[in-house]
């Protein structure tokens, strides 16, 4: 069968793969000018944006990847390919935007005269096209001029981290985005700590928890790259190990789980050889073997940033709902949407809980952290849509089904209505007392729960610090590691780092159940 000219070019312009490595063309490491030739990586965010249709799309900048760059031929395709088609790409600053932008006029022009559609405008801000496209270059400042009356078909937003007002730009960029599926809006930063609406953004779709797709891929997934690069680095190698290239055996510990994930002999000679004047947390930023390693926050934070990220690498998923003992009806809903269970309930076994109240009216939320006798966190709670009088219940049941579990509440505003319906209204007795002392009068005082002020809450945070940073406990909740990772200390008070939506109550409920634990009290 004969395939005419038509037809091959109908079958190169509805796929955007085609269409980039036979009439685009970039600069590579050499400053040579070659066919656009998408690599693995693009390949996969190319498949899943337009095969799978997912209008919504995020990356964690690697350098590696070529994001940007697939950005751009992205938006040429769809510029030339959709007549009348508006694209647009933002960034934070006018020397970001500009330098992009002149690589996406350089990719223009070499496209070939016969398949290129002809510019009527192109200046450092727009290319506008005969077939009525247009692709227009904004900054985070002038949003509002390229956003008024223009509906987007293709959206590149770049550094979104450093944006300024990010969750209001966000909005306002996806308010402008066409409505029909084939749109897409695309967003790719380099990490800036875990502050911003990016990490939470990305954090929340790389958990499934967003209607973004979160793309992820780890320094070592692309095998050219660094090529170059990499011979260099396997010349030192070997001049300073008497000609000997790495083997298996020279492996260590860290090296050999990368290369069990799939680093090759070559890319381990070059991340050491990296390393000899790279910073080992400004490597992970740079080059990350993980979304975790990503945010390496230069925030100074509570709990050691480098434990947190080296934890994410071996935490279990939740027990399925048929590998554990049944359920209270009450409990059975929130399973796998706010309960997780690690370790199910043993015989005999003895446990400690926390408990941090809030309104349940979906600010705050309540969480119970639950560790067994060795400090191994076996099960948490946490949701914003519980009020106290339904908690109470959950943490009633939740404390039975963990061998009567001992509790340590916080007893400061909604803890205290908790205290007063799981201990006098329920009968639960085992709830721990805590000692202080009448200020007045000097006696003795014993309540049930903790008081937190700030001399109680820096020994909760003191405490759980120095037993997470030396082994004494096992996290395995990757929701309470996240918000460990973002703790911190703002002059003289512990709390949350600053953003949108960034919460600490499983932290607070990890600390109370620390204090539990160390009691090492039963009242039955």
């Amino acid at each position: 069968m004969i395939v005419t000219h038509e037809q091959k070019l109908k079958k190169i312009n509805s796929n955007p793969i085609l269409w980039l490595k036979n009439f685009v063309k970039i600069v590579d490491n050499h400053s040579q000018l070659i066919p656009f030739k998408l690599n693995d990586q693009q390949k996969e965010i190319v498949d899943t944006m337009y095969k799978k249709i997912v209008k919504w799309n995020i990356i964690g900048k690697s350098r590696q990847i070529g994001a940007t760059t697939l950005s751009l031929g992205l938006m040429l395709y769809t510029a030339i390919t959709q007549p009348n088609s508006n694209c647009l790409m933002m960034s934070y600053s006018g020397g970001s935007c500009s330098a992009a932008f002149t690589k996406l006029q350089q990719m223009y022009e070499s496209i070939p005269d016969k398949y290129k559609i002809k510019a009527k405008k192109m200046n450092r801000n727009e290319i506008l096209l005969e077939n009525g496209s247009r692709i227009i270059n904004a900054t985070a400042s002038n949003k509002l001029n390229a956003l008024r009356g223009v509906t987007y078909n293709f959206i590149h937003i770049t550094e979104y981290a450093f944006f300024s007002n990010d969750v209001d730009s966000l909005l306002a960029i996806e308010q402008a985005l066409a409505k029909d599926k084939s749109s897409k809006l695309l967003i790719e930063s380099t990490a800036n700590g875990c502050s911003s609406n990016y990490y939470r953004l990305y954090t929340n779709s790389y958990r499934g928890h967003s209607k973004y797709k979160a793309y992820f891929f780890p320094w070592y997934a692309n095998k050219t790259a660094f090529k170059d690069e990499y011979i260099e680095a396997e010349t030192w190698y070997k001049s300073i190990n008497h000609g000997r290239r790495l083997k298996g055996e020279d492996l260590t510990a860290k090296e050999k789980e990368l290369r069990d994930k799939g680093a090759t002999l070559q890319q381990i000679m070059w991340r050491e050889w990296k390393l000899l004047d790279t910073p080992e947390k400004q490597f992970k930023q740079e080059y990350p073997a993980t979304p975790e390693e990503m945010f390496q926050s230069t925030d100074i934070g509570v709990f050691d940033a480098n434990t947190i990220t080296e934890r994410y690498n071996y935490i279990p998923n939740i027990l399925n709902i048929k590998e554990i003992k049944e359920l209270p009806l009450s409990l059975q809903m929130y399973y796998g949407n706010g309960l997780n269970i690690y370790q199910d309930v043993k015989k005999g076994e003895r446990y400690f809980g926390g408990i941090d109240s809030s309104a349940g009216l979906k600010g705050d939320d309540s969480a119970i952290c639950i560790l067994d006798s060795s400090g191994e966190q076996v099960c948490t709670f946490n949701r914003n849509d519980v009020p106290v009088y339904k908690f109470a219940k959950i943490c009633y049941d939740l404390g039975y089904y963990f061998n009567y579990c001992m509790y340590l509440p916080e007893r400061n505003t909604y803890g205290l209505d908790l205290i007063t319906r799981l201990r006098k209204e329920m009968g639960y007795i085992q709830m721990l007392k805590i000692k202080r002392f009448d200020k007045i009068k000097g006696q003795k005082i014993w309540d049930y729960g903790w008081y937190t002020d700030n001399v109680s809450k820096s020994k909760l945070v003191m405490d759980l610090k120095e037993v997470f940073e030396t082994g004494m406990i096992l996290v395995n909740d990757r929701e309470t590691l996240d918000q460990m990772r973002i703790f911190q200390e703002h002059n003289g008070s512990f709390g949350n780092a600053k953003g949108s939506d960034n919460h600490d109550d499983l932290v607070d409920s990890l600390s109370l159940a620390v204090q539990a634990l160390k009691s090492n009290k039963s009242y039955i």
